[in-house]
């Protein structure tokens, strides 16, 4: 768990995942985000009012801001042991970035976002919540934002410092999955396989949709992927 920061009281919530202090710090929830293919930024905000708003709350995050000035927390309210970030996720407000490299939160918050997707709730009653990977079209709609991608794997490779998690053949067009070299260690080592072995294999990733020739994602946590049963 991040260590404790100050505590303090909410003035106002600035976005679905921002919130003011009355001693003027900024808050941002860490961990999820609020966009994915479309869901409204405006319920989310206004669930987090719900949550916090006026409310005394305990932080636990980064020591230092930002390059924004904003502090990046899991944020408690006092009577409660779970981030209300999980409440959020849990309601399909918001989705799970899978990039915390603590596991403990990281397990907590994506058992919150299957319920949510499993229910149907939120942003995952919207069919296109999770994109087809072969479809690189559809996933191009969100060059720029965070996206969640299923598909079956059609090969893995490396070029020079670069792993490639291949969904097509032709990279100027179809979806990908890239891994920096240095990497891919701890990717193998969290999945207890070597990442050769996702060819043919389903799988789910989630992160910052790019345009490099096709779509891609650059992952950089383990957590970003999931093997999915066929």
């Amino acid at each position: 768990m991040p260590p404790l920061l100050d505590p303090g009281r909410v003035a106002a919530i600035l976005d679905a995942r921002t919130l003011r202090l009355t001693d003027g710090r900024e808050v941002r929830l860490a961990e999820v985000e609020a966009t994915v293919s479309g869901a409204s930024d405006a319920s989310a905000a206004q669930a987090l009012e719900t949550l916090v708003e006026g409310r005394e709350i305990v932080l636990r995050g980064a020591a230092k801001p930002d390059r924004y000035g904003r502090f990046t927390a899991f944020v408690f309210r006092p009577d409660e042991t779970g981030p209300v970030q999980a409440a959020l996720v849990k309601a399909g407000h918001l989705a799970v970035r899978a990039a915390s490299p603590d596991k403990d939160c990281a397990a907590y918050l994506m058992i919150a976002e299957e319920f949510a997707r499993r229910a149907g709730r939120g942003l995952w009653a919207e069919p296109s919540a999770i994109k087809n990977a072969g479809i690189g079209g559809d996933i191009l709609a969100l060059i720029g934002r965070f996206g969640v991608v299923e598909g079956r794997v059609l090969s893995v490779r490396q070029a020079g410092s670069t792993l490639y998690i291949n969904f097509g053949r032709r990279w100027t067009r179809d979806f990908a999955v890239t891994i920096s070299r240095r990497n891919v260690a701890s990717f193998e080592a969290a999945a207890g396989r070597p990442l050769k072995s996702l060819e043919r294999r389903r799988i789910r990733v989630r992160g910052w949709i790019e345009q490099r020739g096709g779509p891609r994602i650059h992952a950089e946590r383990p957590g970003q992927i999931e093997l999915l049963e066929d």
